[in-house]
């Protein structure tokens, strides 16, 4: 199939060069301009597209080659930025940092080349004068790649001529503008990155300034052209069919302690047959009625101890419908949540009690990456020897990680993931989309739930 989707992807010379802030302030000042734009995330990261969705009243979405593969990436950008007059794709960390030492493998760089998407490269040009040029040049001549363009950050008004005027005479490249610092958007941050975007309580007014922002100082019909540029985008369709007869309804935990999911795989369990109702862990005392299913995300469950300890209506009804035989299909937070208690500077939280095992918070990150996971034993989302790819993020560690799958990151391997024909728990954030008979048989094991 061939899609007609302009876009443009924002890199950057490392994590903290701004990425984000340029990406939402560009997503606000096109949509005040009425102009309707697509966002997506590079790779795994689960919070920027949080903020962006904000913005654009519209799901941000995730492109990751790692978990994916390059039809799958091209299909996902194709179906979600094909209705829209641009889109924006956010990169992440430096453009060229991809899995490993070697090379840009599964980089925002590598995104860019099989997307055919022209990169304009975001660079902060505080403290520097004719040292941004050998930055520059740096980037523009390491490898192979896309950049159509520069924009600065941390950039003023005053000597955004002189930089782009050394830039464009020089490096013969195109400055599109430039982000000075806008104090009143300046977001927080925690040990997963930023905040949610839910937590933060005047993200309207932050957002309309960034907008503001950029409007007044981004080349945005620069930014347009450079995006309608890029050439129709072809792939192989991939056709997903319902499993089921009837909508069959499914859980999903989404408040400020679960919040950690990729709109993709909602999109995918939609066409499958499943209607999702959203639940808060948090607030409810209860879970939805006529459900069979029940999806737990990842998120900041260790923010909401207290809150989530108090409410023993819902742990009890979690529980009970766990130990029923309902499907639940849980990652890292709320797998967290599924185990006996949370334990956080010495003190231990109870929590649902629905599988065995304790989780207690950490200094550090733990299993961080990418990985493949091999299952050891038949189980709810798939038979013993399939394979799925994923990736894990988290301060905490639990003393029941689990043994239904192998995990494997290079040459090294562990025992992950607490599974059963009903029960799929553990660390690993999965996307389906990387193979799609796990969420295939989640769906119809939920369907066969519902008519015992």
């Amino acid at each position: 199939m061939k899609t007609d989707v302009n876009r443009i992807m924002l890199v950057g010379t490392g994590s903290g060069c701004g990425k984000t802030t340029v990406t939402c302030g560009l997503l606000q000042a096109l949509k005040d301009r009425g102009i309707k734009a697509a966002s997506f995330k590079c790779g795994p990261d689960y919070i920027d597209p949080m903020f962006h969705s904000e913005i654009i009243g519209t799901k941000s979405r995730n492109l990751d080659l790692f978990l994916c593969g390059e039809n799958t990436v091209r299909y996902l950008l194709s179906e979600n930025g094909k209705d829209a007059d641009i889109a924006v794709i956010e990169g992440v960390m430096g453009m060229y940092d991809g899995l490993g030492f070697e090379d840009d493998s599964f980089s925002a760089n590598h995104i860019s080349r099989v997307t055919a998407a022209p990169e304009i490269l975001i660079v902060s040009a505080g403290g520097k004068s004719i040292s941004l040029l050998a930055e520059l040049s740096g980037y523009l001549n390491f490898g192979e790649n896309q950049i159509a363009g520069v924009i600065l950050n941390h950039c003023s008004a005053g000597m955004y001529p002189v930089y782009k005027n050394m830039i464009e005479e020089k490096l013969s490249v195109r400055c599109y503008g430039f982000m000075p610092k806008v104090a009143e958007a300046e977001l927080g941050s925690r040990h997963l990155g930023l905040v949610t975007a839910e937590e933060v309580d005047d993200l309207r007014d932050k957002m309309e300034a960034l907008g503001r922002a950029a409007a007044g100082s981004l080349d945005i019909d620069g930014i347009l052209e450079l995006a309608a540029s890029a050439p129709s985008l072809e792939c192989e369709e991939i056709r997903v069919a319902p499993v089921t007869d009837r909508p069959v309804k499914i859980a999903v935990a989404r408040d400020k302690a679960f919040c950690f999911y990729y709109e993709d795989n909602f999109m995918l369990l939609r066409r499958l047959g499943a209607e999702l109702i959203p639940f808060s862990p948090l607030e409810d005392i209860g879970l939805p009625d006529g459900i069979s299913g029940m999806i737990l995300g990842g998120g900041y469950p260790e923010e909401h101890l207290e809150k989530l300890s108090a409410n023993k209506a819902m742990r009890c009804a979690v529980r009970q419908a766990v130990q029923s035989g309902m499907p639940v299909y849980a990652e890292c937070g709320g797998f967290m949540y599924l185990g006996e208690s949370i334990e956080r500077n010495g003190r231990a939280y109870a929590m649902a009690g629905a599988l065995p095992g304790c989780s207690h918070m950490t200094e550090k990150l733990v299993r961080f990456g990418y990985k493949t996971l091999t299952a050891n034993e038949d189980n709810l989302m798939c038979s013993c020897g399939e394979q799925i790819r994923c990736h894990e993020f988290h301060y905490s560690d639990s003393d029941n990680a689990g043994d239904g799958f192998t995990a494997s990151k290079g040459k090294r391997s562990w025992q992950a993931v607490q599974t059963g024909d009903t029960v799929f728990a553990g660390y690993p954030h999965l996307h389906l989309w990387s193979n799609l008979r796990f969420a295939e048989n989640f769906v119809k094991k939920c369907e066969a739930f519902k008519w015992k």
